[in-house]
């Protein structure tokens, strides 16, 4: 390829990503369809953005992890139920029971090291709710939004998806 391969006008990053997330949604909706039983050692890591849209979880949790959390599903977690756009579960924080909802758009690592497979998604501008702030005195009507993104490193058998650009 050279460099000046043109900029695609097909989204393909966000089909790659949708696609990946699908695939935990595949797999925690096997886990509800057995009753929320892990077959053998299997056991989920899942993170992801507590401040992204449509999550929700424990104001003492947000606070506790206002911009990413990983829960782990193995022993103690009840009441998974899967749908189209996410999932919720509830799961014990120092012996306080909570629910939690998370869209896939929210997930940035699926991680099952019972079998060494892990996904990693990279979060994006438009998964983040904007963070509630206070005005600043010398700001205008005019807001800037952005989002700081920070790169992982990989781990084994870890699919990293990053479509970047090249300029």
């Amino acid at each position: 390829m050279s460099d000046d391969t043109p900029d695609s006008l097909i989204p393909y990053d966000e089909i790659v990503q949708e696609a990946l997330r699908a695939v935990v949604g595949r797999v925690l909706g096997e886990i509800q369809s057995t009753g929320g039983e892990l077959p053998g050692i299997h056991h989920f890591y899942i993170t992801f953005k507590t401040g992204a849209a449509g999550v929700s979880i424990p104001p003492h949790l947000r606070e506790r992890f206002p911009d990413e959390m990983t829960i782990v599903l193995q022993n103690k977690f009840w009441d998974l139920e899967v749908g189209e756009e996410g999932f919720s579960v509830g799961l014990s924080f120092n012996k306080v029971p909570a629910k939690l909802s998370i869209p896939f758009a929210a997930i940035t690592a699926f991680v099952d090291p019972a079998v060494d497979f892990g996904l990693q998604f990279q979060a994006t501008a438009g998964d983040m709710a904007p963070e509630a702030h206070d005005d600043a005195e010398n700001d205008s009507s005019e807001r800037g939004e952005g989002a700081d993104v920070k790169g992982s490193e990989d781990g084994s058998n870890v699919v990293t998806v990053d479509f970047g650009r090249k300029k």
